[in-house]
Protein backbone atom coordinates (compact mmCIF):
# COMPACT_ATOMS: atom_id res chain seq x y z
CA UNK A 1 0.00 0.00 0.00
CA UNK A 2 1.49 3.49 -0.65
CA UNK A 3 2.06 5.95 1.96
CA UNK A 4 -0.88 7.57 2.55
CA UNK A 5 -3.28 5.71 1.24
CA UNK A 6 -6.43 4.89 3.02
CA UNK A 7 -7.24 1.07 3.51
CA UNK A 8 -10.32 -0.21 2.65
CA UNK A 9 -11.96 -2.63 4.88
CA UNK A 10 -14.23 -5.16 3.81
CA UNK A 11 -17.66 -5.09 5.82
CA UNK A 12 -18.76 -9.18 6.19
CA UNK A 13 -20.38 -9.55 9.27
CA UNK A 14 -20.55 -5.68 9.33
CA UNK A 15 -22.43 -5.05 6.55
CA UNK A 16 -25.35 -2.80 6.82
CA UNK A 17 -24.25 -1.95 10.35
CA UNK A 18 -25.12 1.45 11.46
CA UNK A 19 -23.60 3.01 14.05
CA UNK A 20 -26.82 5.57 14.24
CA UNK A 21 -26.55 8.81 16.25
CA UNK A 22 -25.18 7.21 19.23
CA UNK A 23 -21.53 7.73 19.95
CA UNK A 24 -20.16 4.18 18.97
CA UNK A 25 -17.35 2.94 20.44
CA UNK A 26 -15.89 0.71 17.70
CA UNK A 27 -16.60 3.00 14.43
CA UNK A 28 -15.52 6.83 14.36
CA UNK A 29 -18.07 7.35 10.68
CA UNK A 30 -20.13 4.23 9.10
CA UNK A 31 -17.93 1.65 8.09
CA UNK A 32 -14.70 3.55 9.38
CA UNK A 33 -13.02 1.71 12.47
CA UNK A 34 -11.23 4.14 15.18
CA UNK A 35 -7.52 3.06 14.94
CA UNK A 36 -7.43 1.22 18.06
CA UNK A 37 -10.36 -0.98 16.90
CA UNK A 38 -8.92 -1.08 13.25
CA UNK A 39 -7.36 -4.84 13.63
CA UNK A 40 -9.99 -6.07 15.46
CA UNK A 41 -12.57 -4.98 12.74
CA UNK A 42 -10.33 -6.20 9.96
CA UNK A 43 -9.94 -9.80 11.64
CA UNK A 44 -13.88 -10.03 12.73
CA UNK A 45 -14.90 -8.44 9.14
CA UNK A 46 -12.91 -11.24 7.39
CA UNK A 47 -14.53 -14.40 9.49
CA UNK A 48 -18.22 -15.92 7.46
CA UNK A 49 -21.19 -15.93 9.75
CA UNK A 50 -20.47 -19.99 10.00
CA UNK A 51 -17.21 -19.45 11.34
CA UNK A 52 -18.19 -16.74 13.51
CA UNK A 53 -21.28 -18.71 14.91
CA UNK A 54 -18.42 -22.22 15.96
CA UNK A 55 -16.54 -19.64 17.79
CA UNK A 56 -19.53 -18.32 19.76
CA UNK A 57 -20.85 -21.57 20.17
CA UNK A 58 -17.57 -22.44 21.31
CA UNK A 59 -17.58 -19.71 24.29
CA UNK A 60 -21.20 -21.08 24.81
CA UNK A 61 -19.85 -24.17 25.79
CA UNK A 62 -16.77 -23.00 28.01
CA UNK A 63 -19.30 -20.89 29.91
CA UNK A 64 -21.74 -24.38 30.80
CA UNK A 65 -18.55 -26.61 31.35
CA UNK A 66 -17.07 -23.92 33.64
CA UNK A 67 -21.27 -23.80 35.67
CA UNK A 68 -20.84 -19.78 34.87
CA UNK A 69 -24.65 -19.17 35.23
CA UNK A 70 -26.83 -16.66 37.48
CA UNK A 71 -29.91 -16.97 38.84
CA UNK A 72 -32.94 -14.65 37.60
CA UNK A 73 -35.42 -14.51 40.78
CA UNK A 74 -38.41 -11.85 38.68
CA UNK A 75 -39.58 -14.90 36.86
CA UNK A 76 -40.71 -16.42 39.87
CA UNK A 77 -39.39 -19.44 39.42
CA UNK A 78 -35.65 -18.57 40.35
CA UNK A 79 -34.24 -20.10 36.74
CA UNK A 80 -30.47 -20.69 36.60
CA UNK A 81 -29.58 -19.23 32.69
CA UNK A 82 -26.20 -19.37 31.24
CA UNK A 83 -24.55 -15.72 31.58
CA UNK A 84 -24.64 -14.40 28.24
CA UNK A 85 -21.51 -13.23 26.88
CA UNK A 86 -21.02 -11.04 23.11
CA UNK A 87 -17.25 -11.96 21.82
CA UNK A 88 -17.01 -8.17 20.55
CA UNK A 89 -14.41 -6.85 22.59
CA UNK A 90 -14.87 -3.32 24.39
CA UNK A 91 -12.00 -1.54 24.09
CA UNK A 92 -9.97 1.56 25.60
CA UNK A 93 -6.78 2.94 24.69
CA UNK A 94 -4.22 3.76 27.06
CA UNK A 95 -4.79 7.14 27.60
CA UNK A 96 -8.59 7.08 27.84
CA UNK A 97 -8.13 4.53 30.95
CA UNK A 98 -5.46 6.70 32.39
CA UNK A 99 -8.30 9.18 33.15
CA UNK A 100 -10.66 7.02 34.30
CA UNK A 101 -8.35 4.94 36.74
CA UNK A 102 -7.52 8.77 37.71
CA UNK A 103 -10.97 9.88 38.56
CA UNK A 104 -11.99 6.27 40.63
CA UNK A 105 -9.19 6.69 42.62
CA UNK A 106 -10.03 10.05 43.56
CA UNK A 107 -13.89 8.79 44.26
CA UNK A 108 -13.24 5.61 46.24
CA UNK A 109 -10.93 7.39 48.51
CA UNK A 110 -13.85 10.07 49.08
CA UNK A 111 -16.17 7.32 49.67
CA UNK A 112 -13.88 5.58 52.43
CA UNK A 113 -13.24 9.16 54.16
CA UNK A 114 -17.25 9.81 53.97
CA UNK A 115 -17.78 6.57 55.37
CA UNK A 116 -15.10 6.73 58.40
CA UNK A 117 -16.81 10.24 59.12
CA UNK A 118 -20.22 9.85 58.69
CA UNK A 119 -19.76 6.92 61.28
CA UNK A 120 -17.22 8.66 63.26
CA UNK A 121 -16.91 11.99 63.80
CA UNK A 122 -19.45 13.12 61.36
CA UNK A 123 -17.54 16.53 60.92
CA UNK A 124 -19.60 16.57 57.58
CA UNK A 125 -22.50 16.79 59.02
CA UNK A 126 -22.02 19.28 61.25
CA UNK A 127 -20.39 21.41 58.60
CA UNK A 128 -24.02 20.98 56.89
CA UNK A 129 -22.47 19.88 53.98
CA UNK A 130 -25.16 16.90 53.78
CA UNK A 131 -28.48 17.12 55.99
CA UNK A 132 -28.59 14.79 58.93
CA UNK A 133 -32.06 14.23 57.93
CA UNK A 134 -30.89 12.78 54.47
CA UNK A 135 -28.13 10.65 56.22
CA UNK A 136 -29.74 9.26 58.97
CA UNK A 137 -33.08 8.23 57.28
CA UNK A 138 -30.78 6.24 54.65
CA UNK A 139 -32.40 2.37 54.33
CA UNK A 140 -28.78 1.34 54.87
CA UNK A 141 -27.45 3.54 57.66
CA UNK A 142 -26.58 1.44 60.40
CA UNK A 143 -26.79 2.92 63.98
CA UNK A 144 -25.19 -0.28 65.00
CA UNK A 145 -21.76 0.93 63.08
CA UNK A 146 -21.52 4.75 64.71
CA UNK A 147 -17.96 4.39 66.87
CA UNK A 148 -16.03 1.25 65.66
CA UNK A 149 -12.98 2.07 64.32
CA UNK A 150 -12.38 -0.31 61.57
CA UNK A 151 -8.77 -2.08 60.97
CA UNK A 152 -6.73 0.69 58.80
CA UNK A 153 -9.62 2.92 58.48
CA UNK A 154 -10.80 0.98 55.40
CA UNK A 155 -14.78 0.55 55.28
CA UNK A 156 -14.98 -0.05 51.01
CA UNK A 157 -12.26 -2.58 50.52
CA UNK A 158 -14.14 -3.67 47.01
CA UNK A 159 -15.71 -1.17 45.21
CA UNK A 160 -17.50 -1.54 41.59
CA UNK A 161 -18.22 1.76 40.54
CA UNK A 162 -20.35 1.94 36.98
CA UNK A 163 -19.53 4.24 34.44
CA UNK A 164 -21.29 5.13 31.07
CA UNK A 165 -20.41 6.92 28.32
CA UNK A 166 -22.39 10.00 26.90
CA UNK A 167 -23.53 9.84 23.20
CA UNK A 168 -23.87 13.54 23.47
CA UNK A 169 -20.62 14.07 24.67
CA UNK A 170 -18.30 11.29 24.50
CA UNK A 171 -17.50 11.61 28.23
CA UNK A 172 -17.70 8.86 30.80
CA UNK A 173 -19.43 9.56 33.71
CA UNK A 174 -20.41 7.98 36.87
CA UNK A 175 -23.70 6.49 37.50
CA UNK A 176 -23.77 5.12 40.44
CA UNK A 177 -21.41 3.54 43.32
CA UNK A 178 -21.62 0.05 44.46
CA UNK A 179 -19.64 -0.24 48.25
CA UNK A 180 -21.97 -2.73 49.64
CA UNK A 181 -21.22 -6.73 48.31
CA UNK A 182 -20.49 -5.84 44.54
CA UNK A 183 -20.62 -8.59 42.15
CA UNK A 184 -19.13 -9.68 38.73
CA UNK A 185 -15.68 -9.41 38.64
CA UNK A 186 -15.70 -13.49 38.40
CA UNK A 187 -16.69 -12.62 34.83
CA UNK A 188 -14.35 -10.28 34.29
CA UNK A 189 -11.65 -13.03 34.41
CA UNK A 190 -13.95 -15.50 32.65
CA UNK A 191 -14.55 -13.36 29.50
CA UNK A 192 -10.99 -12.56 29.21
CA UNK A 193 -10.26 -16.53 29.44
CA UNK A 194 -13.27 -17.35 26.82
CA UNK A 195 -11.51 -14.77 24.97
CA UNK A 196 -8.08 -16.00 24.31
CA UNK A 197 -9.60 -19.29 23.88
CA UNK A 198 -11.96 -17.99 21.46
CA UNK A 199 -10.15 -15.36 19.10
CA UNK A 200 -5.89 -16.38 20.64
CA UNK A 201 -5.04 -15.03 17.52
CA UNK A 202 -6.17 -10.99 18.57
CA UNK A 203 -3.89 -11.24 21.86
CA UNK A 204 -0.85 -11.33 19.76
CA UNK A 205 -1.55 -8.30 17.61
CA UNK A 206 -2.52 -5.95 20.68
CA UNK A 207 -1.01 -5.26 23.94
CA UNK A 208 -3.87 -5.44 26.24
CA UNK A 209 -3.19 -4.62 30.40
CA UNK A 210 -3.70 -8.43 32.11
CA UNK A 211 -7.11 -8.59 34.81
CA UNK A 212 -5.77 -11.99 36.24
CA UNK A 213 -4.45 -10.27 39.38
CA UNK A 214 -7.10 -9.43 41.06
CA UNK A 215 -7.89 -12.34 43.32
CA UNK A 216 -4.25 -11.79 44.66
CA UNK A 217 -4.32 -8.33 45.39
CA UNK A 218 -7.50 -9.07 47.21
CA UNK A 219 -5.77 -11.75 49.16
CA UNK A 220 -3.26 -9.28 49.73
CA UNK A 221 -5.34 -7.10 51.51
CA UNK A 222 -7.46 -9.12 53.04
CA UNK A 223 -4.50 -10.22 54.78
CA UNK A 224 -3.27 -6.86 55.96
CA UNK A 225 -6.69 -6.36 57.67
CA UNK A 226 -6.51 -9.36 59.95
CA UNK A 227 -6.91 -8.46 63.71
CA UNK A 228 -4.18 -10.89 64.89
CA UNK A 229 -0.78 -10.22 63.84
CA UNK A 230 2.55 -11.95 63.91
CA UNK A 231 0.23 -15.06 62.72
CA UNK A 232 -1.30 -16.32 59.66
CA UNK A 233 -4.54 -15.14 59.10
CA UNK A 234 -7.29 -17.61 58.58
CA UNK A 235 -9.38 -16.05 56.16
CA UNK A 236 -13.06 -17.07 54.88
CA UNK A 237 -15.68 -15.90 52.19
CA UNK A 238 -18.83 -15.90 53.41
CA UNK A 239 -21.96 -17.09 50.85
CA UNK A 240 -25.83 -17.19 51.25
CA UNK A 241 -25.22 -20.34 49.75
CA UNK A 242 -25.96 -22.42 46.12
CA UNK A 243 -29.11 -21.04 45.58
CA UNK A 244 -27.69 -17.21 45.59
CA UNK A 245 -27.58 -15.71 41.89
CA UNK A 246 -24.05 -15.13 42.45
CA UNK A 247 -23.01 -18.05 43.71
CA UNK A 248 -20.63 -19.17 40.74
CA UNK A 249 -18.62 -15.99 41.77
CA UNK A 250 -18.46 -16.64 45.32
CA UNK A 251 -17.34 -20.44 45.29
CA UNK A 252 -14.63 -19.05 41.96
CA UNK A 253 -13.21 -16.71 44.09
CA UNK A 254 -12.97 -18.53 47.30
CA UNK A 255 -10.88 -20.96 44.98
CA UNK A 256 -8.61 -18.63 43.26
CA UNK A 257 -7.75 -17.12 46.71
CA UNK A 258 -7.07 -20.28 48.37
CA UNK A 259 -9.55 -19.96 51.31
CA UNK A 260 -12.27 -21.59 52.76
CA UNK A 261 -16.29 -21.01 51.29
CA UNK A 262 -18.36 -20.47 54.39
CA UNK A 263 -22.20 -20.48 54.95
CA UNK A 264 -23.14 -18.82 58.40
CA UNK A 265 -23.99 -22.17 59.49
CA UNK A 266 -20.38 -23.36 59.20
CA UNK A 267 -19.35 -20.86 61.80
CA UNK A 268 -19.92 -20.44 65.37
CA UNK A 269 -18.85 -17.53 67.65
CA UNK A 270 -17.90 -17.78 71.43
CA UNK A 271 -16.27 -15.01 73.73
CA UNK A 272 -16.77 -12.66 71.03
CA UNK A 273 -14.52 -14.69 68.85
CA UNK A 274 -15.41 -16.47 65.78
CA UNK A 275 -15.10 -20.23 64.84
CA UNK A 276 -15.49 -22.25 61.40
CA UNK A 277 -16.32 -25.55 62.45
CA UNK A 278 -13.75 -28.25 60.89
CA UNK A 279 -13.72 -32.21 61.46
CA UNK A 280 -10.53 -31.46 63.29
CA UNK A 281 -12.51 -29.08 65.48
CA UNK A 282 -12.83 -25.59 65.25
CA UNK A 283 -10.66 -23.05 64.04
CA UNK A 284 -10.36 -18.79 64.83
CA UNK A 285 -11.50 -17.21 61.58
CA UNK A 286 -9.92 -13.58 61.65
CA UNK A 287 -10.79 -12.05 58.22
CA UNK A 288 -14.48 -12.90 56.68
CA UNK A 289 -14.81 -11.59 52.92
CA UNK A 290 -18.58 -11.20 53.08
CA UNK A 291 -21.45 -11.22 50.54
CA UNK A 292 -24.10 -11.19 52.42
CA UNK A 293 -25.98 -8.36 52.71
CA UNK A 294 -25.71 -6.68 56.05
CA UNK A 295 -29.52 -7.06 57.41
CA UNK A 296 -28.66 -10.85 57.55
CA UNK A 297 -25.59 -10.78 58.68
CA UNK A 298 -26.72 -11.63 62.24
CA UNK A 299 -29.91 -12.20 63.91
CA UNK A 300 -29.02 -11.01 67.25
CA UNK A 301 -28.34 -7.00 65.91
CA UNK A 302 -30.05 -7.32 62.62
CA UNK A 303 -32.94 -9.50 60.88
CA UNK A 304 -34.11 -12.17 63.73
CA UNK A 305 -35.11 -14.40 60.93
CA UNK A 306 -32.16 -14.39 59.13
CA UNK A 307 -30.64 -18.07 58.65
CA UNK A 308 -28.05 -17.06 56.49
CA UNK A 309 -25.72 -15.28 59.07
CA UNK A 310 -23.80 -15.48 62.57
CA UNK A 311 -25.81 -15.16 65.66
CA UNK A 312 -22.99 -12.84 67.66
CA UNK A 313 -21.21 -11.94 64.40
CA UNK A 314 -21.36 -8.27 65.39
CA UNK A 315 -20.25 -8.76 69.01
CA UNK A 316 -17.30 -10.21 67.33
CA UNK A 317 -16.54 -7.34 64.95
CA UNK A 318 -16.96 -4.75 66.80
CA UNK A 319 -14.64 -6.24 69.80
CA UNK A 320 -12.27 -6.28 67.04
CA UNK A 321 -11.65 -10.37 66.90
CA UNK A 322 -12.48 -10.59 63.34
CA UNK A 323 -12.42 -8.12 60.32
CA UNK A 324 -15.26 -8.03 57.79
CA UNK A 325 -15.02 -6.85 54.55
CA UNK A 326 -16.40 -4.67 53.40
CA UNK A 327 -17.07 -3.16 56.53
CA UNK A 328 -20.62 -3.11 57.72
CA UNK A 329 -22.96 0.12 56.85
CA UNK A 330 -21.60 0.84 53.17
CA UNK A 331 -24.88 1.24 52.16
CA UNK A 332 -25.28 4.60 52.95
CA UNK A 333 -22.87 5.38 50.36
CA UNK A 334 -24.51 3.36 47.88
CA UNK A 335 -27.99 5.16 48.37
CA UNK A 336 -28.94 7.07 44.85
CA UNK A 337 -30.03 10.03 46.95
CA UNK A 338 -26.50 10.30 48.73
CA UNK A 339 -24.94 9.66 45.41
CA UNK A 340 -25.63 13.18 44.28
CA UNK A 341 -23.51 14.66 47.19
CA UNK A 342 -20.18 12.49 45.98
CA UNK A 343 -18.55 15.39 44.07
CA UNK A 344 -18.91 17.41 47.07
CA UNK A 345 -17.13 14.45 49.43
CA UNK A 346 -14.41 14.78 46.86
CA UNK A 347 -14.31 18.60 47.38
CA UNK A 348 -14.46 18.57 51.24
CA UNK A 349 -12.44 15.86 52.00
CA UNK A 350 -9.48 15.80 49.29
CA UNK A 351 -9.45 19.46 48.19
CA UNK A 352 -9.92 19.20 44.64
CA UNK A 353 -12.33 18.74 41.58
CA UNK A 354 -13.93 15.58 40.38
CA UNK A 355 -12.06 14.14 37.02
CA UNK A 356 -14.97 12.03 36.75
CA UNK A 357 -18.66 13.76 36.79
CA UNK A 358 -21.98 12.37 38.03
CA UNK A 359 -25.57 12.30 35.56
CA UNK A 360 -27.19 15.28 37.00
CA UNK A 361 -29.81 13.87 39.61
CA UNK A 362 -32.97 15.84 40.88
CA UNK A 363 -33.42 14.40 44.57
CA UNK A 364 -37.16 14.36 44.91
CA UNK A 365 -36.73 15.28 48.68
CA UNK A 366 -35.99 18.54 47.14
CA UNK A 367 -39.41 20.58 46.57
CA UNK A 368 -38.12 21.88 43.62
CA UNK A 369 -36.61 18.83 42.26
CA UNK A 370 -39.96 17.21 42.86
CA UNK A 371 -41.92 19.43 41.01
CA UNK A 372 -39.67 19.17 38.29
CA UNK A 373 -39.74 15.58 38.21
CA UNK A 374 -43.38 15.66 38.70
CA UNK A 375 -43.59 17.65 35.73
CA UNK A 376 -41.62 16.04 33.41
CA UNK A 377 -41.95 11.87 34.76
CA UNK A 378 -42.37 11.03 30.72
CA UNK A 379 -39.03 12.35 29.75
CA UNK A 380 -36.90 11.20 33.12
CA UNK A 381 -35.32 8.22 34.53
CA UNK A 382 -36.51 7.70 37.97
CA UNK A 383 -34.56 5.21 40.57
CA UNK A 384 -35.30 3.86 44.11
CA UNK A 385 -32.63 5.39 46.29
CA UNK A 386 -32.73 1.66 47.97
CA UNK A 387 -32.80 -0.91 44.84
CA UNK A 388 -30.37 -2.26 42.76
CA UNK A 389 -30.19 -4.59 39.28
CA UNK A 390 -32.21 -2.47 37.34
CA UNK A 391 -35.33 -3.19 40.02
CA UNK A 392 -37.72 -0.02 41.10
CA UNK A 393 -37.02 1.95 38.01
CA UNK A 394 -39.13 4.04 35.60
CA UNK A 395 -37.76 4.40 32.18
CA UNK A 396 -39.93 7.82 31.77
CA UNK A 397 -39.56 7.51 27.48
CA UNK A 398 -40.29 3.80 27.43
CA UNK A 399 -42.94 3.54 29.78
CA UNK A 400 -46.98 4.06 29.42
CA UNK A 401 -48.94 5.82 30.71
CA UNK A 402 -50.23 3.68 32.99
CA UNK A 403 -46.49 2.61 34.56
CA UNK A 404 -45.41 6.82 34.69
CA UNK A 405 -48.87 7.60 36.83
CA UNK A 406 -47.95 4.79 38.97
CA UNK A 407 -44.85 6.20 39.66
CA UNK A 408 -45.84 9.54 40.36
CA UNK A 409 -47.91 8.03 42.79
CA UNK A 410 -45.16 6.43 44.24
CA UNK A 411 -43.16 9.35 44.36
CA UNK A 412 -45.79 11.88 45.62
CA UNK A 413 -46.38 9.52 48.54
CA UNK A 414 -42.39 9.04 49.66
CA UNK A 415 -40.33 11.68 47.54
CA UNK A 416 -37.22 10.87 50.09
CA UNK A 417 -37.55 7.27 48.50
CA UNK A 418 -36.76 8.54 44.78
CA UNK A 419 -33.99 10.62 42.62
CA UNK A 420 -34.59 11.54 38.56
CA UNK A 421 -31.98 11.64 36.04
CA UNK A 422 -32.56 12.54 32.16
CA UNK A 423 -32.27 9.79 30.12
CA UNK A 424 -28.61 9.53 29.07
CA UNK A 425 -27.73 7.90 25.35
CA UNK A 426 -25.60 5.22 26.41
CA UNK A 427 -22.60 4.37 24.25
CA UNK A 428 -23.10 1.37 22.07
CA UNK A 429 -20.57 -1.52 20.70
CA UNK A 430 -21.69 -3.54 17.92
CA UNK A 431 -22.68 -6.74 18.92
CA UNK A 432 -23.58 -10.22 17.54
CA UNK A 433 -27.43 -10.41 17.02
CA UNK A 434 -28.15 -14.88 16.00
CA UNK A 435 -31.02 -13.87 14.55
CA UNK A 436 -29.80 -12.08 11.33
CA UNK A 437 -25.88 -13.22 11.39
CA UNK A 438 -24.96 -9.90 11.57
CA UNK A 439 -23.71 -7.38 14.07
CA UNK A 440 -25.72 -4.83 15.63
CA UNK A 441 -25.41 -1.41 17.84
CA UNK A 442 -26.36 -2.30 21.89
CA UNK A 443 -25.74 -0.13 24.25
CA UNK A 444 -23.47 -0.74 27.50
CA UNK A 445 -21.89 0.86 30.80
CA UNK A 446 -18.70 -0.34 32.50
CA UNK A 447 -18.24 -1.05 36.11
CA UNK A 448 -14.38 -1.37 36.47
CA UNK A 449 -12.94 -3.08 40.22
CA UNK A 450 -11.23 -0.97 42.71
CA UNK A 451 -9.77 -2.62 45.53
CA UNK A 452 -8.21 -0.25 48.40
CA UNK A 453 -5.46 -1.32 50.82
CA UNK A 454 -5.94 1.92 52.80
CA UNK A 455 -2.72 3.46 51.22
CA UNK A 456 -3.52 2.86 47.18
CA UNK A 457 -6.05 2.10 44.80
CA UNK A 458 -6.03 -1.12 42.83
CA UNK A 459 -8.17 -1.12 39.78
CA UNK A 460 -8.65 -4.08 37.10
CA UNK A 461 -7.53 -2.42 33.86
CA UNK A 462 -11.19 -2.34 32.15
CA UNK A 463 -13.98 -3.98 34.05
CA UNK A 464 -17.38 -5.67 33.40
CA UNK A 465 -18.18 -4.20 30.44
CA UNK A 466 -22.46 -5.00 30.35
CA UNK A 467 -24.63 -4.73 27.59
CA UNK A 468 -28.15 -4.30 26.94
CA UNK A 469 -28.67 -7.37 24.35
CA UNK A 470 -31.87 -6.67 23.69
CA UNK A 471 -32.62 -4.11 21.01
CA UNK A 472 -33.34 -0.74 22.17
CA UNK A 473 -32.94 -1.28 25.96
CA UNK A 474 -31.02 0.67 27.83
CA UNK A 475 -30.84 -1.77 30.44
CA UNK A 476 -27.85 -3.92 30.87
CA UNK A 477 -28.55 -5.85 33.75
CA UNK A 478 -28.18 -9.69 33.49
CA UNK A 479 -31.27 -10.36 35.64
CA UNK A 480 -32.71 -7.84 32.77
CA UNK A 481 -31.95 -9.30 29.55
CA UNK A 482 -28.41 -8.12 30.11
CA UNK A 483 -24.91 -9.68 29.23
CA UNK A 484 -21.30 -9.13 29.03
CA UNK A 485 -17.84 -8.16 26.78
CA UNK A 486 -14.81 -8.70 27.61
CA UNK A 487 -13.18 -5.19 28.30
CA UNK A 488 -9.88 -4.57 26.89
CA UNK A 489 -7.30 -1.70 27.90
CA UNK A 490 -4.71 -1.22 25.68
CA UNK A 491 -1.22 -0.38 26.96
CA UNK A 492 -1.12 2.37 24.21
CA UNK A 493 -3.39 3.89 21.61
CA UNK A 494 -3.80 1.26 19.32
Amino acid sequence: MSPGATKVFQPGLFEAYDPSQFYDEMFSAPGTPRPHYAGIFEKLASLAASQFEERRQLADVTFLLQGITFTVYSDGTGTERLFPFDLIPRILPGTEWERIERGLTQRVVALNLFLQDVYGQQRILRDGRIARSLVYSCQHFRREMVGVEVPRGIHTHISGIDLVRDSKTGEFLVLEDNVRTPSGVSYVLENRLVMTRCFPELFQTHEVLPVNNYPAELCKILRVISPRTGEEPQMALLTPGIHNSAYFEHSFLAQQMGIELVEGRDLVVDGSVVYMKTIRGLTRVDVIYRRVDDEFLDPLTFRPDSVLGVPGLMGAYRAGNVTLANAVGNGVADDKAIYAYVPDFIRYYLDEEPVLRNVDTYLCAKPDDLAYVLEHLPDLVVKAVGESGGYGMLIGPASAGREIEEFRRRITAEPRNYIAQPVIGLSRVPSYDPATGRMAGRHVDLRPYCLYNGDDVIIVPGGLTRVALQPGSLVVNSSQGGGSKDTWVLRGEH
